[in-house]
């Protein structure tokens, strides 16, 4: 099975979000390299808010290009089996965290967002991973920072999307 044939199994079974799981389908199958960063009408992204449940808290990057608190993640690679390995990397490339595993049950939401040129739209496939007891991060070249904020913070330094990516996923602890 290939990438892109796991993200259209992924959005299938992602019924909550009927009309944004649609246009991810659509894209898709617009697109042939729609998975990939080369893509510039968009592609598909994977990212995992990294959490702490033991501690109420969650690990946010401060983005080196957008200069925002959010969630670890990034494009997918050719070396990438699943959206969920993608995240997986992503999440701990970025947070310098060993061991991290996935919240099961997969993807936690989707969520579609321009960027900038050359590229329009990330069309980013959310999930979440635990972090193991005492884990330690480490800031990455992508980061100006890394900080853990008590899951009642989050509003007050992320947006809209990165808020409901951990209601969601507080949601499935």
């Amino acid at each position: 099975m290939s990438l892109y044939d796991d993200a259209v199994l992924v959005l299938k079974g992602h019924e909550d979000q009927d009309e944004l799981r649609q246009a991810y389908l659509d894209h898709l199958a617009a697109h042939p390299d729609g998975m990939w960063k080369a893509c510039h009408a968009g592609h598909v992204t994977a990212s995992a808010l990294v959490v702490d449940p033991e501690h109420g808290r969650v690990l946010l990057t401060l983005h080196r290009k957008l200069r925002m608190w959010l969630q670890m993640g990034g494009h997918c690679e050719p070396g990438d089996d699943t959206l969920a390995a993608a995240a997986l990397r992503e999440a701990t490339e970025e947070s310098g965290i060993p061991g991290l595993t996935l919240l099961p049950g997969g993807p936690v939401r989707l969520d579609r967002h321009p960027i900038p040129a050359p590229c329009h739209w990330h069309f980013d496939v959310q999930y979440a991973a635990l972090a193991p007891r005492d884990a330690s991060h480490a800031i990455s070249d992508e980061s100006l920072d890394l900080r853990w904020f008590a899951y009642d913070e989050v509003p007050e330094v992320a947006d809209d999307s990165v808020v409901r990516l951990l209601e969601g996923s507080r949601a499935r602890l």
